[in-house]
């Protein structure tokens, strides 16, 4: 294990790049750096900017997250014109093993090194020993992944792309909401409205329904106007994105049987502070008929950590297979 470091670690979303070094094994990571993805033509001169900033040796090996599907040696992000091949980034570090995986794979790797000080509780029971464990989260995609692990410590991380799936309603207000996306956009998928693109949509939705003119806003102006209670499509916007997070969040617990836990990640939730109801999130998350009391059982926490995603990086090196 030793003979892998140093290792350059990296966690690119469709809006930024991270990135870390790590010295040897156990040892903190070093050179922390976020730059937006739009400062790099390509993520070879993302990569090979941040060594040249760095200085110093080369890494002797690599993991990088990536916010899209891993299926091959071509690799295309989702919500990002960059692409690259696994085998040619390999050659340009010239690293002896080049591991890429999906971002929340990365994350979900993460996941039983967090401590209380990474997180923010928004309800539910206690998590039990070894259960699984489920991760979404909103940014500038939806991630979605969960975590299984073993009682010699070993982890699992799933990657796939729960973030594409269909989104349901669970109510009346919910099912108009559907009909003006699908109006505009056909497949309404979760990550349509969340996501920092998805909040636009739903506030563009609510003034559809609102009989209200919808401005140009991002997401930034939406989250400000529904704190400060000035704009009524604004506030419709972020409780529906708590509302439709919550069912989301409580069907993958469902499916994963996540009794260890679901964890909300991305950077989407955190910034919304205090606009984010976590009432109406675990509402939503519990109300699941008979099962709902299997869900009020099931912990549901905010990861607060700013860089988790390069920790599980590093740990994916050593738990996944060469």
């Amino acid at each position: 294990m030793s003979q892998s470091y140093p290792r350059l670690l990296g966690d690119i979303g469709g809006t930024n790049a991270r990135w870390a070094w790590q010295s040897a094994p156990g040892a903190p990571l070093q050179d922390i750096s976020v730059m937006g993805c739009e400062a790099s033509a390509s993520l070879y001169d993302a990569a090979a900017s941040y060594l040249a900033a760095r200085g110093g040796e080369a890494p002797r090996s690599a993991c990088i997250g990536v916010a899209t599907a891993v299926t091959g040696d071509d690799i295309g992000f989702t919500n990002s014109p960059w692409s690259f091949s696994i085998s040619q980034l390999k050659q340009t570090l010239a690293v002896q093993r080049c591991l890429v995986i999906n971002d929340f794979t990365a994350l979900a790797m993460s996941l039983p090194t967090l401590g209380e000080g990474d997180l923010r509780s928004i309800g539910g029971g206690q998590a039990v020993a070894l259960a699984p464990m489920a991760l979404l989260g909103p940014g500038t995609g939806l991630g979605v992944s969960g975590l299984l692990r073993t009682p010699g410590g070993h982890c699992s991380a799933l990657s796939g792309e729960g973030g594409h799936v269909t989104l349901a309603p669970t109510n009346e207000l919910e099912s108009e909401v559907l009909r003006c996306l699908r109006e505009r956009h056909g497949h309404v998928s979760a990550e349509r409205v969340l996501s920092g693109f998805g909040l636009v949509n739903l506030y563009q939705a609510s003034c559809d329904l609102l009989g209200c003119a919808s401005r140009q806003l991002e997401a930034a102006d939406i989250t400000q106007a529904a704190i400060d209670a000035s704009d009524l499509a604004c506030q419709q916007a972020v409780s529906l994105f708590a509302c439709f997070l919550g069912n989301v969040a409580g069907n993958l617990a469902l499916t994963l049987g996540a009794r260890g836990g679901v964890y909300v990640g991305g950077g989407i939730v955190p910034r919304l502070g205090a606009a984010f109801d976590a009432a109406l999130f675990r509402q939503r998350f519990e109300q699941k008929g008979r099962f709902e009391s299997y869900l009020q059982a099931i912990p549901t926490w905010v990861i607060t950590a700013a860089t988790p995603a390069l920790l599980g990086a590093s740990r994916a090196l050593d738990e996944i297979g060469a």
